[in-house]
């Protein structure tokens, strides 16, 4: 091993529209890799970014270039930012995912904004990003990536289960590892709840206060995605053309499309424990403050979904892809072909130095 030690800063901007977030760790390694959080933080999307990201596969090629250099640019900012409010003097590296522009997989087509070359020179640190393009590259999904960090930092669990924009979840199945999306979760909530005027349905209370619609429900658990087995993944793109057509031809009040969304994703997650029924569950990602879906889950599973520390909860991504970026400069596997169905394991990712 070139060290048994990195001082990283992770930076992670999900589909569901948070913010960006921000963490600084310690990865060290002694027989396995262990990690420590030192500092972990999100800054809130303006109305303005929301507003651009949300629309992504709208813009042409050439707003799409300009995007990526404003938000490269608006990344360095909050990256200096987080480095000078917390005082990180010795840094190995800077670990970022961008964010999700575009993601066709079986296009040979993925794109994040944020990962161009010039964020190493303007923030004078090593950066390690755009980890998905070399996986499509392979015939690979691009994604789930977060696995190997499950596999490699939170080998206790019989199931890492991630409730973001999409639910995506990772286990061993005779010492592979697997991961997939599952369905969306966060991107169609938060979609329909901002038409109240809110940005999140807080404990899931509005959803809890709806009527299940199971004309819709049924709709919802019949689309061929779910049929599909593994590797797979999603992107805005099918929500777009796949969900939102379907909730809005339904006509219902807010609560009863938030009431039976829950239902829907309750449903998807919880059969994919049936091969561990009595397992355990690290449930992260916002989802994981939405009491009623967790509620609706457990009550389909006989398997034991556990609410981590909010560290975990908020940063798990972050801080995963912060180790992805340990692992690039290690030149060990980051990806794995078990995962996205790429002709083999692989170190991705792009280096860059100041």
């Amino acid at each position: 091993m070139a060290k048994d030690h990195y001082e990283i800063i992770g930076v992670m901007s999900g589909t569901s529209l948070d913010g960006v977030d921000l963490i600084w760790a310690t990865f060290r390694f002694d027989d396995k890799w262990s990690y420590k959080i030192h500092q972990a933080e999100t800054v809130a999307y303006s109305k303005d970014w929301e507003a651009k990201l949300k629309r992504l596969v709208d813009f042409s090629k050439a707003e799409l270039t300009q995007i990526d250099q404003d938000y490269t640019q608006y990344l360095v900012g909050l990256i200096g930012q987080f480095i000078s409010k917390h005082q990180i003097a010795s840094l190995d590296a800077v670990c970022s995912h961008g964010h999700t522009a575009l993601h066709q997989p079986s296009e040979g087509l993925t794109y994040q904004i944020g990962n161009l070359p010039i964020i190493s020179e303007l923030l004078q640190h090593k950066v390690v990003c755009d980890f998905r393009v070399q996986d499509v590259e392979l015939g690979g999904q691009g994604a789930p990536l977060v696995p190997i960090g499950d596999a490699l930092l939170f080998s206790e669990y019989d199931f890492c289960l991630n409730l973001g924009g999409f639910a995506n979840i990772s286990t061993d199945i005779k010492g592979n590892r697997i991961a997939y999306d599952i369905c969306p979760v966060n991107i169609v909530l938060n979609h329909y709840v901002r038409q109240l005027g809110l940005d999140y349905d807080d404990e899931g209370k509005i959803a809890r206060s709806g009527n299940l619609d199971e004309g819709l429900l049924e709709q919802l658990n019949s689309l061929e995605f779910y049929q599909k087995n593994f590797p797979k993944s999603l992107g805005l793109e099918w929500v777009e053309t796949s969900i939102l057509p379907l909730i809005d031809a339904a006509q219902l009040p807010i609560k009863d499309v938030l009431r039976t969304f829950i239902e829907h994703a309750a449903i998807q997650i919880a059969k994919e424990f049936t091969s561990k029924s009595r397992g355990t569950v690290l449930t992260t990602g916002g989802g994981a403050y939405n009491s009623f879906l967790i509620e609706r889950i457990q009550s389909k599973t006989e398997a034991k979904i556990i609410i981590p520390n909010p560290a975990i909860i908020e940063y798990k991504e972050a801080l995963i892809f912060g180790f992805l970026g340990v692992l690039k400069l290690e030149n060990q596997p980051n990806c794995l072909a078990s995962v996205t169905g790429a002709r083999h394991d692989h170190s991705s990712g792009q280096v860059y130095y100041p």
